[in-house]
């Protein structure tokens, strides 16, 4: 009987089921549509299952992985996709930011300009 433990958990498998399907453990350990206890309860029923059973298991399990996998891809692309429409939304902020900033600047350096000239202007009168 061999113990594997998987994210805390100990499950119990006899060596022959490991030894024969070792494919199908794998599946079971690494599927997300069974708790713990579900998982064992197949590693133990497991012996007494027909190969067509088995079989079935497998089919249910490799469907379930490659589906999940393919979604994963899928919604990869998509994240990919929306982080770059963000990217470029956030430096078209940026950019309106900064000429805002320039304008200020801009402003503020005319208004400084012609403060400066007032002054001059109101020592020529004296």
């Amino acid at each position: 009987m061999a113990q594997i433990t998987k994210d805390w958990f100990a499950f119990q498998i006899l060596d022959e089921i490991q030894a024969q399907y070792w494919e199908l453990v794998k599946l079971v350990l690494n599927t997300e549509s069974m708790d713990n206890n579900e998982k064992q309860y197949w590693f133990d029923i497991l012996p007494s299952m027909t190969d067509e059973q088995v079989d079935r298991l497998f089919d249910i399990l490799e469907t379930e992985r490659r589906k999940l996998e393919d979604l994963e891809v899928k919604y990869q692309e998509e994240i990919k996709t929306l982080n770059e429409k963000h990217l470029i939304e956030w430096q078209e902020y940026q950019t309106k930011e900064s000429r805002e900033k320039i304008k200020k600047a801009e402003a503020d350096d005319n208004d400084n300009s012609a403060s400066a000239d007032d002054v001059l202007k109101m020592l020529d009168d004296f």
